[in-house]
């Protein structure tokens, strides 16, 4: 099996390694040298194929602010429990925030806190499924790709500065 790539040129953030299967989305990369890794011996290709090029568009749009959520085939590589969270945390409105606690109740864990940062931490669809959304019971940003926090203050202040276009 080959795996499809693109990489869209991000003002904010720089390139971000969108990958697909051919099928279905499979992982966008914010950071480049996590990207490399991904591929497990596959052949990997640049591609320009129709649902590569409508994750382009549409991440393209996201960060114009004229998307709020996204409309992509998804392949989520997890446990059930993971997928849990991350569904979760595609129902946090643009725009704003949620803590690991909520989305803990949310799925009917409350006591599953960590395990909901856990699986923050192992999404491998950044933005799409919105994990910079997440932040600490005290509102504090903490725990995106290690201490790579200006990327979630930055995606953040993206949806804030937007949010009104779609009120």
């Amino acid at each position: 099996m080959a795996i499809e790539y693109a990489v869209y040129r991000s003002e904010l953030l720089g390139d971000l390694y969108i990958t697909s299967d051919g099928e279905a989305i499979m992982k966008v990369e914010l950071f480049p040298e996590e990207w490399r890794a991904f591929a497990g011996g596959h052949p990997v290709v640049q591609s320009r194929s129709p649902l590569l090029e409508r994750a382009l568009r549409q991440l393209d749009e996201y960060f114009h602010g004229r998307r709020r959520t996204f409309d992509l085939p998804l392949k989520w590589k997890g446990t059930p429990f993971q997928e849990e969270v991350w569904a979760a945390l595609c129902r946090i409105p643009y725009g704003e925030t949620a803590t690991y606690a909520d989305i803990a109740a949310q799925i009917g864990r409350p006591k599953a806190v960590r395990a909901v940062g856990q699986a923050n931490r192992a999404n491998e669809l950044a933005i799409i499924v919105p994990c910079h959304r997440i932040v600490g019971k005290n509102g504090a940003l903490v725990g995106y790709a290690g201490s790579r926090t200006d990327v979630k203050a930055k995606l953040l202040e993206l949806e804030r500065r937007y949010q009104s276009r779609f009120s």
